[in-house]
C-alpha cells in the first residue's frame, strides 16, 4: 500500500506504523466491499415473469424462492397455465420465461418467427412421467404400454378394470390427467397413443396436479398420470404403477429415469428464454442463478439433475447471447 506523503518518517516506531497500516487497510477493505456490493445482485430490482408447465413449476418456484435471498428487490412471478398456455403468453411477450414439459412445437416456432421473437431452449432436469393409483388399490401390479394405450386411446371402450384384465374387479375405472394445454398431456399421448393430443376425452382433467393427486388418492378405483415430483411428494397416499415397456415392469426412480430404463416415459423438461428479456440485468441474473442451481433444486423437489456438462452447455448458450 502507498502511504500519503509525509505520513511515514524515521521517528515513527514500528507498532504505530502497523496500527496506521491496519486502520487504512480496514478502510480500504470497506470501500472495496461496498464497491463490489454496488454491482451485486442485492442492488437489482424489477420483475421476472414465468408461466407454463405445472411439471416444471416446482423447480421454478424453488429457484425463485432461493433467488430472493440474493436479490431481494427482484420480484419473480411463477404461474401455472400448462405448457401450451404458457407458450401462448410467452409468444405474446407477456412473460420472460416459459416452463415447458415438452419441446416447442413447430407451429409455436413459426409463430415466434412471425413475431420476431428469438428464444433459447434450456433443459433443466429429467422427469419420469408417473402412472399412479390410490394407496388403497391392492390389485394392480403393473401395466404394459399396450394396456395404457387400450385405456387412453381415442374411442376406448375400457370402462371398468376387468376390461383391462379379466381377473381385476368389475368396478368403474375413473381416469385423471392433465388438461390439453399441458406438455405432460402432449408427451403422454404422443408416447402412448402415437400422436400428440390423441386421447379419450372422458376423464377428469386439471392443469393443477394437486387436484389430480386429491382425486386419485381418494378413489380406490382411480388411475391417472403426472410428473414424478408430485408422486414423490405424495407417496403416503399414492402408489406408482410399474410400467412394462417391453423389458419387464419398471418403476420411476432417480436411477431408472436417469439411465433410461424407465421407458418410454422418461423425458427432459425445459425453460424457454426470450432473448430480448435477457437484456434486462434482473432477468439475466435470474437465468444464470437458475442454471447454476437447477440440478440441486431439481433433486430437492423430486426430479433428476442433468449431467454437469449439460448445465455448462446451457451457461455457454446464455453467455453467447
Amino acid at each position: 500500500m502507498k502511504y500519503p506523503a509525509g505520513l511515514v518518517n524515521k521517528s515513527v516506531n514500528v507498532p504505530l506504523l502497523l496500527l496506521v497500516s491496519l486502520l487504512l487497510g480496514s478502510c480500504s477493505g470497506q470501500d472495496d466491499s461496498q464497491e463490489a456490493g454496488a454491482t451485486g445482485s442485492e442492488t437489482l430490482s424489477g420483475v421476472v415473469s414465468l408461466d407454463g408447465s405445472s411439471t416444471v413449476y416446482p423447480i421454478s418456484e424453488a429457484v425463485a424462492e432461493e433467488f430472493l435471498t440474493v436479490a431481494p428487490r427482484v420480484r419473480v412471478t411463477v404461474g401455472v397455465s400448462g405448457t401450451g398456455g404458457g407458450f401462448k403468453k410467452f409468444l405474446a411477450q407477456e412473460t420472460d420465461i416459459n416452463d415447458a414439459s415438452r419441446p416447442i412445437k413447430s407451429s409455436e416456432m413459426l409463430e415466434a418467427q412471425a413475431s420476431g421473437i428469438d428464444y433459447l431452449e434450456i433443459p433443466v432436469a429429467y422427469d419420469g412421467l408417473s402412472v399412479v393409483i390410490s394407496s388403497n388399490n391392492d390389485f394392480v401390479d403393473y401395466l404394459t404400454v399396450e394396456e395404457l394405450q387400450l385405456i387412453w386411446q381415442p374411442g376406448s371402450t375400457v370402462d371398468s378394470w376387468d376390461d383391462i384384465r379379466p381377473q381385476w374387479p368389475s368396478e368403474p375405472l375413473r381416469l385423471y390427467g392433465p388438461g390439453t394445454d399441458s406438455g405432460t398431456f402432449d408427451y403422454f399421448t404422443e408416447t402412448i397413443n402415437g400422436e400428440s393430443g390423441a386421447s379419450r376425452p372422458d376423464y377428469t382433467a386439471s392443469e393443477d396436479d394437486n387436484v389430480l393427486v386429491q382425486g386419485i388418492s381418494g378413489d380406490e378405483y382411480a388411475l391417472g398420470f403426472f410428473g414424478f415430483a408430485y408422486y414423490a411428494e405424495n407417496m403416503d397416499k399414492l402408489k406408482v404403477v410399474p410400467i412394462d415397456g417391453g423389458n419387464g415392469p419398471v418403476i420411476p426412480t432417480e436411477t431408472t429415469i436417469n439411465n433410461g430404463t424407465y421407458s418410454p416415459l422418461s423425458r427432459p423438461i425445459f425453460i424457454y428464454l426470450n432473448a430480448a428479456s435477457m437484456a434486462r440485468p434482473e432477468v439475466k441474473a435470474f437465468v444464470n442463478f437458475y442454471i447454476e442451481n437447477a440440478g440441486v433444486l431439481a433433486s430437492e423437489v423430486g426430479y433428476i439433475a442433468l449431467p454437469d456438462d449439460l448445465y455448462q452447455e446451457a451457461k455457454d448458450k446464455v453467455s453467447a447471447l
